[in-house]
């Protein structure tokens, strides 16, 4: 590889788009593609990237390929086919996968990408749209340590923290175990200001106090105000993804036969809170779950 490799991106959405972005930004000659070609073509034009017609062709321009897809089946698509990633993959290819995926399925691909002498490593990130925009993500990294060193340039455009997890699969491991925690935050969070809100506290004030207190998570510091109270409930990540890897985080204990009843019940809510909103939701919107529940409201007049 040269100094600066050619980069392949897969996947242009809410954090696809900023991510992709910031790699164009930092020099590197980059090759999109996305299975709405319209999108693709919108950002080559904006950031003056290459738009490849399909994986196949994105591969074969390419040194190290990232994806950030909804959902591991899709980047199993996404690799497999005559115009699939696999069909063009050059002998020495990093595939970085950075979409929160199942860590079974993940080590599955790994074996595939082997056989055609490429590498598969996990990326997942946590920090949201905002940190995407920034280049301020939080990246975990699942694969071995001259992997990452090859590739940590190319992380560091997107994210100021990246922290080696360990082998391939174990990222996305991680990454599920700390959307399970967050999840759980969030709901007794929006649940305690709902029994503040009915004592006669004000749920703003709440806020402020958890925020200097004990009960203080990335949830009233980021997410309560700005998306909750405020009606908004546009953070930019979607409930139907924050259930996905809820299901995931259930999935590893329920292959580890680890004891989880809170993390069941957490995904119950979620999941139902999905249920009952739709599709198109954002994750924050799981707070109508609870005041629905309630017959009550913690949003500001």
């Amino acid at each position: 590889m040269t100094d600066k490799p050619a980069i392949g991106f897969i996947g242009l959405g809410k954090m696809g788009w900023p991510m992709a972005s910031r790699i164009a930004q930092s020099g590197y000659r980059l090759t999109v593609f996305d299975a709405n070609a319209e999108m693709a073509s919108e950002l080559g034009k904006e950031i003056g990237a290459d738009v490849a017609n399909n994986p196949r062709t994105l591969a074969q321009q390419s040194d190290i390929i990232i994806t950030i897809l909804p959902n591991s089946q899709i980047v199993q698509s996404v690799l497999e086919g005559p115009d699939g990633l696999l069909a063009g993959f050059k002998k020495g290819t990093i595939l970085v996968d950075m979409t929160s995926g199942v860590p079974s399925m993940t080590q599955q691909m790994a074996k595939q990408v082997a056989q055609v002498g490429g590498e598969l490593v996990d990326a997942p990130v946590s920090g949201g749209v905002p940190r995407a925009k920034t280049g301020e993500l939080s990246i975990m990294f699942g694969g071995p340590e001259q992997t990452l060193a090859q590739v940590r340039p190319v992380l560091a455009t997107m994210g100021n923290a990246i922290e080696r997890i360990g082998d391939v699969g174990s990222a996305h491991a991680m990454k599920a175990l700390n959307n399970l925690v967050s999840a759980g935050g969030f709901l007794i969070g929006i649940e305690a200001l709902m029994i503040g809100k009915r004592f006669g506290l004000s749920p703003e004030k709440m806020v402020d106090v958890l925020n200097a207190s004990t009960g203080m998570n990335n949830s009233t510091q980021k997410k309560f105000k700005q998306y909750v109270l405020s009606g908004k409930y546009n953070a930019g990540f979607g409930l139907d993804l924050m259930v996905k890897d809820l299901g995931i985080a259930l999935g590893l204990a329920r292959e580890t036969q680890t004891p989880a009843a809170f993390s069941a019940l957490c995904y119950e809510m979620w999941a139902a809170s999905a249920q009952m909103l739709g599709a198109g939701q954002d994750h924050t919107a799981v707070a109508k779950l609870v005041q629905t529940l309630a017959n009550d409201s913690i949003e500001s007049p």
